[in-house]
């Protein structure tokens, strides 16, 4: 597969093609069923477009708990069917799909209590193995094991020795969610889809009952055109419902959202060498290795607010320190948080007015002549939503369309990434690269790790690390703006790469440098860098605030004092 490339000049010739001929798909957003929708109706040979209002997985999609898995506690449900679906999909993106992106990590669940625990979580966990291996793609991953007490300490010393009578021990799956996301969108740019960001829908052409097309919005130029398309997937997650309102059809379903937050602290601050899962009263908390750091998560309450930039309230954070100091040794203080994000699921509304008890199935509908509607789901299911939505744009094509086969299309990156894995020591000596770096760049890039070695070789000064969040090279900053349809500082400090959560500083000593790096990418002039430095601080600043108020209102209102990036021109 051709690397593709999302640049400036990329992004101006996928709206020019949008607007000159009709599409047989559009898709309308970019996060990861959108995403894949467009991967999906790209391989089957179907003229495909994609836009997305802001950038790629800006929404939900990059504020997840970064987890593939089947959903241990859904077994819990027996609700069987989801958690078998999501062991097959985990398997097939560890296996085949993308190797680089997607790694197994272990997770700790601790037992408190004596007789029917151990043989209950015991059983549960079995059941879990078993169907992960009956799916054919779960041989990657180690079984569970029982563990004692002390053993139990000595793979988490963190835990507090009251905390426990034994453990069992599991493995599941994790990615970084928004560069799995951009990957998707390369992958599909690379089979011929035509995808820009920062391109909103505003409204929709109906002839008669039938919907034949989108207006758009250029947000970086202000200028807006048609884009005409046999079929339109509204995949907007969260947003569903509003979307559908620009078109006069809600369908048959609602979208509820709801609120979950997550706190990033450095890996010294709990000891241990496997992920922990606990149970709360409402649903489970995930203590997740993630580099250098630990995310702990999530919270589940309803949110009826500000849909793009949801806050994180002080009671929120207070709630996971709570939960989690309440197995550990040595407590977590709020001094010790790095980071904190708080992202949306999107679940169906219907049996239940608890949100941790609505439906994660999901659900594909055509809600009008011309529009289908995708909505609900997991994460590691997008594959799956993604087929089941191009499936029925297919019954709206009056032509004969291939099967779905993205069960066999590697992501972008993953072809060669196991030999060049092999040949890192190579690579690093070549590069002049520490041999970590190289690392750092296979299980980030995968194969695409050469395109950055080959910036690197032409300018080294891009090898060095970047002086305020030494875990990324400038060349990862440069690489962003270039390739990867990155538009502003935001795009790259908050998803293309992850500083403005793994730093104290949340990116803020890092900006002036990152967006210097940008700007001869994407044509900045000073002005432009200087409005790119300060959007990024009162970001930084509204969230540090939102974060010290008491609750989702005053949370909301004070995250709502950073206005969203202005044009460009």
């Amino acid at each position: 597969m051709r690397s593709t490339k999302l640049g400036p000049t990329e992004r101006a010739a996928a709206l020019a093609r949008m607007a000159e001929r009709e599409l047989d798909v559009l898709v309308v957003g970019g996060g990861v069923v959108g995403a894949g929708t467009a991967l999906d109706a790209a391989t089957r040979g179907l003229v495909t477009g994609m836009v997305e209002a802001r950038d790629w997985a800006a929404g939900t999609s990059s504020r997840s708990s970064k987890l593939i898995h089947g959903g241990l506690r859904y077994l819990e449900m027996l609700d069987f069917a989801l958690v078998k679906e999501a062991l097959q999909e985990r398997g097939l993106l560890l296996e085949r799909l993308a190797p680089h992106l997607v790694k197994p990590v272990p997770f700790l669940y601790p037992l408190q209590g004596r007789g029917w625990e151990r043989p209950y979580v015991g059983s549960g966990v079995a059941l879990y193995d078993a169907m992960s291996v009956s799916s054919g793609h779960g041989r990657g991953l180690p079984l569970h094991r029982h563990l004692s007490r002390r053993q139990a300490l000595r793979q988490s010393p963190a835990l507090r020795k009251d905390a426990l009578v034994g453990a069992v021990q599991y493995w599941d799956a994790q990615m970084d969610d928004a560069r799995f996301v951009t990957t998707l969108v390369r992958t599909a740019a690379a089979y011929g889809a035509h995808v820009a960001n920062r391109a909103k829908v505003i409204g929709f052409l109906r002839e008669g009952e039938r919907v034949v097309g989108a207006r758009v919005h250029d947000l970086e130029s202000g200028g807006q055109f048609v884009v005409r398309a046999r079929q339109i997937v509204n995949a907007t997650g969260v947003w569903t419902d509003q979307t559908q309102a620009l078109v006069g059809e809600r369908g048959q379903f609602h979208v509820r959202a709801s609120k979950g937050i997550h706190l990033v602290v450095p890996r010294d601050r709990i000891h241990s060498a496997t992920g922990l899962i606990l149970r709360t009263e409402k649903s489970v908390l995930f203590v997740i290795p993630w580099g250098r750091h630990w995310i702990v998560g999530t919270t589940d309450t309803e949110w009826t607010l500000d849909k793009d930039h949801p806050a994180a309230s002080s009671a929120d954070i207070a709630y996971l320190l709570d939960h989690v100091n309440s197995v550990l040794a040595v407590p977590l203080t709020r001094e010790d948080v790095e980071g904190v994000y708080a992202g949306l699921r999107p679940l169906l509304a219907g049996e239940s007015e608890a949100t941790s008890k609505l439906s994660r199935e999901h659900v594909v509908q055509h809600a009008a002549p011309g529009l289908v509607v995708v909505a609900g789901g997991k994460y590691t299911t997008y594959r799956v939503m993604a087929k089941d939505a191009v499936d029925e744009v297919v019954h709206g094509l009056d032509q004969r369309v291939a099967p779905c086969c993205t069960d066999t299309v590697p992501l972008a990156g993953a072809e060669g990434y196991r030999a060049l894995w092999n040949a890192r020591a190579e690579l690093a000596r070549e590069s002049g690269l520490h041999v970590a770096r190289v690392e750092h760049l296979l299980n980030r890039y995968g194969a695409l790790t050469e395109e950055l070695l080959e910036l690197i070789a032409q300018e080294p000064g891009l090898g060095e690390p970047l002086s305020g969040a030494d875990d990324y090279l400038r060349a990862e900053v440069v690489y962003g703006a270039r390739a990867e349809g990155a538009r502003h500082l935001d795009d790259v400090l908050a998803r293309r790469t992850r500083i403005s959560i793994e730093t104290f500083d949340r990116g803020t000593a890092v900006m002036a440098e990152a967006a210097a790096l940008m700007a001869p990418e994407l044509g900045w002039d000073q002005a432009q860098i200087d409005k790119e430095i300060e959007h990024y601080r009162v970001r930084v600043a509204a969230e540090r605030e939102s974060q010290e108020q008491p609750d989702d209102l005053t949370a909301d209102a004070a995250r709502l004092g950073a206005p969203d990036i202005v044009p460009l021109k």
